[in-house]
């Protein structure tokens, strides 16, 4: 018996991030690290939501726009603005533009709401108090961004 209630008890952490006015949280066994704003160098024909390239400790890491992958407005940078640096399987690191990082939060799977579909970014809700998460999907956010 004990085991169960010990199972149902299990989360996930997600760290919260701002991008324009909405919370989306980043399951946490994605990412490798959180670094400040820095330059970024541009690198020429690739998609336009893709912004360069960052050398993270002698590391090239490339650079996306979050916001411009899922089709929203150009990025405005602010103090608060961060590079998500995320292990990706099988691709190595990838750098994500978000406009803010809020907290981190537990979410167990009754808290959740399962959503979206096979091209969607979202994977499902997560309710922190009565606060609302949109979960981000990195496997959807990253699928397809290799080459041009």
């Amino acid at each position: 018996m004990d085991a169960l209630s010990v199972a149902e008890k299990e989360t996930t952490q997600y760290i919260v991030v701002k991008i324009q006015s909405e919370q989306y949280g980043l399951n946490i066994g994605y990412v490798d690290n959180i670094v400040r704003m820095q330059k970024i160098t541009r690198v020429p024909k690739t998609k336009e939501y893709f912004k360069g390239i960052i050398n993270l400790r002698g590391e090239i890491v490339p650079v996306m726009s979050i916001r411009l992958r899922m089709g929203r407005d150009e990025d405005v940078f602010t103090n608060n603005t961060r590079i998500i640096i995320l292990k990706i399987e099988d691709e190595g690191l990838l750098g994500i533009i978000v406009d803010e990082v809020k907290e981190v939060v537990n979410l167990s799977s009754d808290e959740i709401e399962p959503s979206g579909g096979k091209d969607s970014f979202i994977n499902g809700v997560g309710k922190n108090g009565n606060e609302l998460i949109s979960l981000l999907e990195v496997s959807s956010i990253v699928e397809n961004t290799e080459g041009n």
